[in-house]
């Protein structure tokens, strides 16, 4: 930027505050000759093209008003100059700024008059003047410069338009024109745009990639400025920068002043560019209170003063200014509190936890007291209450970039002793701060209290709306839900009956927290006891409203109460037990507490299942994880190693006694579930300690018609010295129950003589399951090796080497197969059990390797009745051909038909030379018979057979009296003469 060389030397601050490093150097930057430099540099040294431009009255550059000043630097000393020198360096001066737009000529010469004042040089006065008599039209307003003033008797509102600005053909100048707003004492300047449409982007559009943005024709902003001179907008707070077709909102000045600057570098401007009106509005609306000295927004309000009146934002309606804090104290009087009704709130949003703009309300003389609440973005219905007789209001814009126009808030408050007093809020609860008479409940496990109307146990206050929130406690280890029941009740009905005049409303699910209050779950009104309710969660919220009609409102006791969420019949005490009997469902499901969710610590659960005389009930698991720190990772957490948590199973009797069917944790679910026959039902247990929590099980239940004590399959073995069990359909897959069944059982009873146990080794064990990482619980085999104690659980591909063969406590021994509806089958098992005895002495056949006695009637059976990898009583033995009955029966089939065929070819053979020798005596019987029967029978049989060949010529009477067979065939002739009657004859014949 161009200065007097003297300025520079004497290292003086300009309006912006910074001075050139290097000395001013004018020449031109196209290669002109410049009309005066010093030193006689080059044009290739020129640094400050924009002076240069300045001096080239032909260049076509122009120097913009935003140009920035260069950095401050020491020069050299100046040599003396003459008077010519003087003037030529004025004149040149003068030409500069002839060029330079107004807002630098403006800047130029303020600096140049505080830079030049001090000096003690001849010259500098009369340079002073010269730029300050050249300078004043500049000051004393531009030629489209505009003054608004507000005068006593004149009128106190307007318009105003766009500048008409026309610049010579083919010659384009920048413009700019103030619009000053001066407002007379105790007055504010309003202004609000009724047209606009100047060219350019707005700045919210070049943050999206619209550039330039507000270049060439623009409106900039002043509203908070001071005094009237408008020499002081450089150092006032930018107000916005505004063009495009969206006029800016409302401004409403925050002292006495405001200013428009408007810019164009279009040749011609004309009145409908942009137009609107103008008011001087009275200030004493944005007195709130008394205000504190030099500050623009800040307020004490005491009732002695006021004890009703507006709250408003120092520019409301009007677009709230950036970089602000505002603060209101309210101070009331004992027994007194303050009420705070927000009926406009619009403040830019910046979040949730409004970081930018807010209003933040304390409960208290300061800003150090407890926080009611902070409050941005845009609210309705917002009403507060102090706790007490003060309140403290802070408001509070910061700096930022974004071009936001939020018009601030407007209110109303209140001092007054008639608003709900406080001391109907017990110690349990707790007062929400900000509102009348709203008060919130914790828990403090399994905690009670009472709640109370307001002013109980005297009439309750008309018209006053008072919410309780009571809240159970909701975490990873607690759930409870809230039982309400009604000591005193007193609200009156209204004329026609109903809770039109006033009312308690019960919400049981939690309503709140999506502001559904009409979504509520019961309304009481009257004088009739309510029913005791319970919530469905943690959350059980009541509003009181009150009508015109006073009552003395209602007395009510509350319980917390752990939520389980388990379907079933609860016990009355609120304790975790529930009952499930036969004759109200047949079926259905149960889990542990908050499934599935963690089930709580420190829990004991209880599950009854009590069927009728003819039924037995089956448990299915269908999920299952409790939490085992114990827990053996080779044969399943069953038994012992579940300390920690744990889930029990028992049967229960008529006469109260109780036998364990197992205890369970971890992963290891529990196989399938089947009470025994005379038992009255089955006990689930669920215990939980004070420390970690897993999330439990889920279960089914079916109550089934009884089966028989051996169930499905199975038997009752005594008095035998070894035997055979195998699943059912074995060797190939078992199967699951019927259709509609929950499971199919198979129970093997074993007995023995007294004084004997019971061997039992598994040869081969395929049971759907997996005891480490499952449990059983679609099939499982039970052990019952004694008459006491719980049985042994067995399940998996494989048993483990240590698990294959089992020895009963006594000479009984018991052992269940169950398959549940969800299994799918496998191979099953096939064990064999032996009666043995294990004491040192023996004196039958004793084992090589497991060393028990057996009977020696068990050796060489082809069992091995010895146990697991014991061969024993199987080795040494003498073989004999096994009796294959089969065979045996093959071979005499296979005999009978070749005796019959060969008896066949015999019979075949003596018949062929039985009739040789027939017909060889018949010829040598040629000679004719003797007497009427030989003559006859000799004709008869000549006849015969010499018709053999041709029966048709015998006489018909004889051919017809012949059989078919004669007739008709020579074999069948020839067989009836051997016949033995003919026979007989022809050898009566003979004799």
């Amino acid at each position: 930027m161009l200065r007097t060389y003297e300025a520079f030397h004497r290292g003086a601050t300009t309006a912006s505050g910074f001075l050139p490093s290097e000395p001013p150097v004018w020449c031109c930057d196209l290669g002109r000759r410049p009309r005066f430099r010093w030193p006689m540099p080059t044009c290739a040294d020129c640094a400050d093209q924009v002076a240069a431009a300045a001096i080239c009255k032909r260049s076509s550059q122009h120097l913009p008003s935003s140009t920035s000043l260069p950095a401050r630097g020491k020069w050299p000393p100046p040599p003396r100059k003459n008077t010519l020198f003087l003037r030529l360096e004025i004149l040149l001066f003068l030409e500069y700024f002839a060029m330079a737009s107004e807002d630098l000529q403006k800047r130029l010469s303020l600096s140049i008059i505080r830079v030049a004042l001090p000096g003690d040089v001849i010259w500098r006065p009369f340079l002073v003047l010269l730029v300050l008599f050249s300078l004043l039209p500049l000051f004393s307003g531009s030629e489209c410069d505009r003054t608004f003033v507000s005068r006593p008797g004149a009128p106190q509102n307007g318009t105003f338009e766009a500048p008409t600005i026309l610049n010579p053909t083919n010659q384009t100048q920048s413009r700019q024109c103030i619009y000053t707003f001066i407002a007379g004492p105790r007055q504010r300047v309003e202004v609000g745009f009724t047209s606009f449409g100047l060219r350019g982007t707005p700045p919210d559009g070049s943050s999206i990639g619209h550039l330039p943005a507000c270049v060439h024709e623009y409106i900039d902003l002043y509203v908070e400025i001071k005094d009237s001179n408008v020499s002081d907008l450089i150092n006032s707070p930018f107000g916005g920068r505004y063009c495009g077709p969206i006029a800016p909102r409302r401004r409403i000045s925050l002292y006495r002043t405001l200013a428009l600057g408007f810019f164009t570098d279009k040749n011609a401007t004309y009145p409908d560019l942009f137009g609107g009106t103008y008011s001087f509005i009275n200030d004493s609306e944005y007195e709130v209170g008394t205000p504190e000295p030099n500050t623009p927004c800040t307020f004490t309000v005491h009732t002695d003063v006021r004890r009703t009146g507006n709250i408003i934002s120092p520019t409301y309606p009007g677009v709230y200014p950036k970089d602000l804090t505002c603060s209101y104290q309210f101070i009331g009087k004992p027994g007194q509190r303050v009420r705070l009704e927000f009926r406009d709130f619009d403040l830019f949003f910046g979040g949730p936890h409004c970081p930018f703009d807010y209003v933040k309300v304390y409960d208290g003389l300061t800003n150090e007291s407890a926080t009611i609440g902070t409050y941005c973005g845009q609210q309705r219905n917002l009403v507060l209450y102090s706790s007490e007789s003060s309140l403290f209001v802070s408001f509070v814009t910061l700096q930022r970039t974004a071009n936001t126009q939020n018009r601030g808030f407007k209110g109303i408050f209140e001092f007054s002793e008639s608003f709900v007093k406080l001391d109907f809020i017990k110690s349990e609860g707790e007062h929400i701060r900000g509102s009348e008479c709203d008060q919130k409940i914790l828990s403090k496990k399994e905690s009670r209290g009472i709640v109370y109307s307001p002013n109980y146990p005297f009439p309750y206050i008309p018209k006053i709306v008072c919410r309780y929130f009571i809240y159970g406690m909701q975490d990873m280890q607690h759930l409870e839900r809230v039982r309400l029941s009604f000591d005193k009740f007193e609200i009156p009905r209204g004329q026609n009956g109903e809770c039109s005049d006033g009312y308690l409303k019960i919400y049981l699910k939690g309503q709140e927290t999506m502001d559904a209050y009409d979504k509520y779950d019961h309304e009481f009104c009257g004088e009739m006891l309510p029913a005791q309710v319970v919530s469905d969660g943690p959350r059980l919220v009541m509003v009181f409203s009150s009508g015109e009609v006073q009552g003395r409102g209602f007395k009510a006791k509350y319980t917390f109460e752990t939520e389980y969420r388990i379907p079933g019949t609860a016990a009355p005490d609120g304790s975790c037990t529930f009952t499930y009997r036969s004759t109200s469902r047949k079926r259905g499901e149960f889990n542990s507490p908050r499934y599935p969710s963690n089930y709580p610590s420190g829990t004991n659960c209880t599950y009854i299942f009590i069927a009728t005389p003819n039924e037995q009930v089956n448990i299915v698991f269908d999920h299952f994880k409790v939490r085992a720190d114990s827990a053996n990772t080779t044969h399943g957490s069953y038994g012992h190693y579940c300390q920690e948590d744990w889930l029990e199973i028992y049967n229960m009797y008529k006469d109260g006694t109780e036998k364990l069917v197992g205890r369970y944790c971890g992963v290891t679910a529990p196989g399938p579930v089947e009470s025994n026959r005379g038992a009255t039902g089955l006990k689930v247990l669920l215990h939980s300690d004070d420390e970690g929590v897993f999330s439990g099980f889920k279960a089914r239940y079916m109550f089934e018609v009884a089966k028989s004590i051996f169930g499905d399959c199975g038997s009752n073995v005594s008095s035998q010295e070894y035997g055979v069990i195998t699943s059912p359909n074995w060797p190939n897959n078992y199967e699951g129950p019927e259709r509609g069944l929950a499971s199919r059982t198979c129970n093997w009873y074993l007995s023995v003589r007294p004084r004997f146990k019971i061997l039992l080794n598994f040869e081969a064990f395929a049971v759907e399951g997996d005891p480490q990482n499952r449990g059983c619980p679609a099939a499982v085999v039970r052990i019952w090796r004694g008459n006491e104690g719980p049985p042994l659980e067995l399940c998996g591909e494989k048993l483990p080497l240590d698990r294959t063969q089992f020895t009963s406590e006594n000479h009984v021994m018991r052992i269940s197969f169950i398959s549940a509806d969800k299994s799918v089958g496998a191979v099953g098992f096939r064990a064999v059990w032996t009666e043995m005895t294990e004491s040192p002495g023996c004196d039958q056949f004793q084992c090589s390797k497991n060393g028990f006695c057996i009977s020696e009637r068990l050796r060489c059976n082809n069992v091995d009745n010895c146990g697991f990898e014991d061969r024993s009583d199987e080795t040494n033995c003498h073989t004999e051909p096994p009796f294959e009955p089969l065979a045996m029966l093959g071979a005499g089939i296979g005999g009978a038909v070749v005796f019959i065929l060969a008896f066949c070819i015999w019979c075949h053979r003596k018949r062929k030379r039985r009739r040789r020798q027939s017909r060889r005596r018949r010829l040598q019987r040629g000679s004719p018979g003797v007497g009427y029967r030989g003559s006859l029978a000799g004709s008869l049989a000549g006849s015969m057979i010499g018709n053999l060949a041709a029966p048709s010529s015998l006489p018909p009477s004889l051919a017809g009296s012949l059989p078919p067979s004669l007739a008709g065939s020579r074999r069948s002739m020839q067989h009836v003469c051997d016949a033995p009657e003919l026979h007989y004859a022809s050898s009566v014949d003979s004799v």
